[in-house]
């Protein structure tokens, strides 16, 4: 069956397409990678079969892996997702990482905008279990996902539909706010390639080139932002020099960018000076 299932992914030009098919195995087996090697004499019933066969029709037709199997891992944590929300990405760590070093030492207040599954919040929050963690999403299923995956986390943080930080509005200021948000040009020609095909376009996409939900939030975060207190935005590694020039138009101080491991400027983040900025 995993010969059968590899070659079938291979065929539709899977590049790893060895390792996805002992994945989508081993989910309808309910094991890992390493019992399927080991146990390689087990006979598989025809229900099972079915099933393999199915989920390796769908990865062939080009549907995410992370969504036939349900999960992704992230920040070593493993989270639900489905098709309304992005598939958490390692690059994403970095803003996580930057993060929790701005963190004050105690009881911090800190806001993901645009949650989807959680994962950013969730990473903060198992960190430093005294943050008081709020998450913010549009899209009702996608906050549906991130509740999920506290619950199962037994990690407790607030969640509020709508658009960017108008939810909030009536919540205490923040000492950290984080998003990654959408910042694709809707023209981008990668948006028609791989699993971005098959990922919520409202969470890929923005207008003026990408950058309008980036400027969205640069307008509202600071009337939010207690003094001194930080935005972290993740984003294309060729917006930084425009995020820079939008966060210093938004009159705040002390913007940087910061590199992913691949070298690209990913994360720019910047200081509020009086919490009304």
């Amino acid at each position: 069956m995993l010969s059968r299932m590899r070659e079938q992914l291979a065929r539709a030009g899977i590049d790893a397409a060895a390792l996805e098919a002992r994945l989508l195995l081993g989910h309808v087996l309910d094991t890992d990678t390493v019992a399927l090697i080991a146990h390689g004499d087990r006979k598989i019933a025809s229900e099972e079969c079915r099933r393999a066969l199915e989920l390796t029709q769908r990865r062939a037709a080009g549907i995410p892996v992370a969504y036939l199997l349900g999960e992704r891992e992230f920040w070593s944590m493993p989270l639900q997702i489905n098709e309304h929300c992005l598939i958490p990405r390692p690059d994403t760590e970095l803003l996580v990482s930057l993060a929790l070093e701005r963190l004050p030492a105690e009881n911090p207040c800190v806001l993901d905008l645009g949650t989807g599954s959680g994962a950013v919040i969730l990473a903060l929050k198992r960190e430093r279990p005294d943050i008081d963690a709020w998450g913010s999403d549009l899209s009702g299923p996608a906050l549906a996902v991130a509740a999920r995956n506290a619950r199962a986390l037994r990690l407790d943080v607030h969640w509020f539909q709508g658009r960017w930080l108008e939810p909030v509005r009536a919540a205490p200021t923040f000492d950290l706010i984080v998003s990654n948000p959408p910042y694709i040009d809707p023209g981008d020609p990668h948006l028609e390639q791989g699993d971005l095909r098959f990922e919520p376009r409202m969470a890929l996409a923005a207008p003026n080139h990408g950058l309008a939900d980036l400027e969205a939030i640069a307008a509202m975060a600071g009337q939010h932002l207690r003094p001194g207190g930080h935005l972290l935005l993740e984003h294309g590694f060729g917006q930084a020099a425009a995020v820079r020039r939008m966060l210093d138009g938004w009159g705040f101080h002390e913007v940087c960018s910061h590199r992913d491991l691949a070298g690209h400027d990913r994360v720019t983040e910047a200081q509020s000076r009086d919490g009304s900025t």
